[in-house]
């Protein structure tokens, strides 16, 4: 009986070892199992320099997104599922704060995946292997870059206000704002972060100035 126990143990000692090796010798798998789709918004100039979870402080031009519990440095697939365009993006931040958002993407990101023209895009994101790609790589969709506005004739005798941006939040708004010496205030749901009374040249001086910083839906209106 002693005999045969001991036998046992050997051959399932064997059969477990030769199971380690056949794991250690098959390929490893270039996507991880976390695979996802909802909705992510973007965050650019108004946290600029904000201390991130990586410990490193935040670059709105870096390709990197805010997810609640992907490794840290790991790199994704970002897919913006309106349009197919597929980018490589870096985990560089915990968020989004909103339960109903799956990621914040910066503003690199945004302009890369062609959604920093919306508030809110429909996303699927996909894990890599750690280490796999680096950020910033374009794997797939039409180009991302919106066509050129048709310039906007101004009359030079009228006042104007810029709208730069809409946010849920007011402490991004209040700090927009302050970047472009604007105001926020509440209108509805949501913080606008507007100028007033400038002059033609000033009102496009500071859409552009917007457009350049990542907010290209910036507008110029007539002054109420």
């Amino acid at each position: 009986m002693r005999l045969r126990a001991e036998i046992l143990a050997l051959a399932a000692l064997v059969a477990g070892f030769a199971a380690s090796v056949r794991a250690e010798e098959a390929p490893a798998p270039r996507y991880g199992g976390y695979q996802a789709s909802g909705h992510a918004s973007w965050y650019g100039h108004e946290l600029a320099g904000r201390r991130t979870a990586t410990g490193r402080r935040f670059d709105p031009d870096d390709v990197m997104i805010a997810h609640r519990s992907l490794p840290l440095d790991s790199m994704v697939e970002v897919t913006d599922i309106d349009t197919g365009r597929t980018i490589v993006a870096r985990v560089g931040d915990r968020g989004p704060g909103r339960a109903d958002r799956l990621a914040d993407l910066s503003l690199g990101a945004a302009r890369l995946l062609g959604t920093n023209r919306r508030a809110v895009a429909h996303i699927r994101l996909r894990a890599l292997r750690t280490g796999a790609d680096n950020p910033g790589l374009v794997l797939a969709g039409a180009s991302a870059v919106p066509p050129v506005a048709k310039p906007i004739s101004l009359d030079p005798q009228a006042r104007y206000r810029v709208q730069i941006a809409s946010f849920s939040s007011q402490p991004r708004a209040e700090a927009l704002a302050r970047r472009f010496d604007a105001r926020a205030h509440r209108v509805g749901r949501v913080w606008r972060v507007e100028r007033s009374s400038l002059n033609a040249d000033s009102a496009k001086a500071l859409r552009d100035a917007a457009a350049q910083a990542g907010y290209d839906d910036a507008r110029i209106l007539h002054q109420d």
